[in-house]
């Protein structure tokens, strides 16, 4: 390994690692949420993990890359070329959805935005390992912490805004 890869490694290996986790498929609002929260995650210095695909995930990468986030996408399908574009880091695991719990587990806290029962097998899984689970318009359970708003839900995520 050289030791630009080291450094990397490095670098990536001790940031927080976000997982956004939310529907497929979204309308604009929740979609503008979703990149308000991507957004956040990138200025933050955090990588965000994802499921990789559209809606939900699409967006908040989107918002990532707009402030040189880092993105990562932990994709259902065999096929890495299925990320969507704001994907940096696309992981074929072909694992459909068991795909879930790797998501959740390489997440060190999780923000969920709108979904349905993907959203909530991942918050399932998240809650059981102990993991804080975020909710931004999304199932209203036992253990999901409620935000009104992006900056909520990221100040909640423990995240450290460069402008606050």
């Amino acid at each position: 390994m050289s030791v630009s890869s080291r450094s990397l490694t490095s670098l990536t290996r001790n940031r927080l690692h976000v997982g956004i986790i939310g529907a497929s498929e979204c309308d604009p609002e929740l979609a503008q949420l979703a990149e308000q929260v991507g957004a956040g995650v990138g200025r933050a210095g955090a990588v965000l993990v994802c499921g990789g695909l559209g809606g939900v995930m699409e967006a908040a990468c989107r918002g990532a890359k707009a402030e040189a986030g880092l993105t990562v996408g932990i994709l259902p399908t065999a096929e890495r070329s299925q990320a969507n574009r704001y994907v940096d880091v696309a992981i074929a695991t072909g694992m459909g959805e068991a795909r879930n719990l790797a998501i959740v587990r390489t997440a060190d806290v999780l923000i969920a935005i709108g979904g349905s029962f993907g959203t909530l097998s991942e918050i399932g899984f998240a809650l059981k390992m102990g993991k804080k689970v975020i909710g931004l318009r999304t199932w209203n359970i036992e253990g999901v912490v409620s935000a009104e708003t992006a900056d909520s839900a990221l100040a909640l995520a423990g995240l450290k805004l460069a402008d606050s």
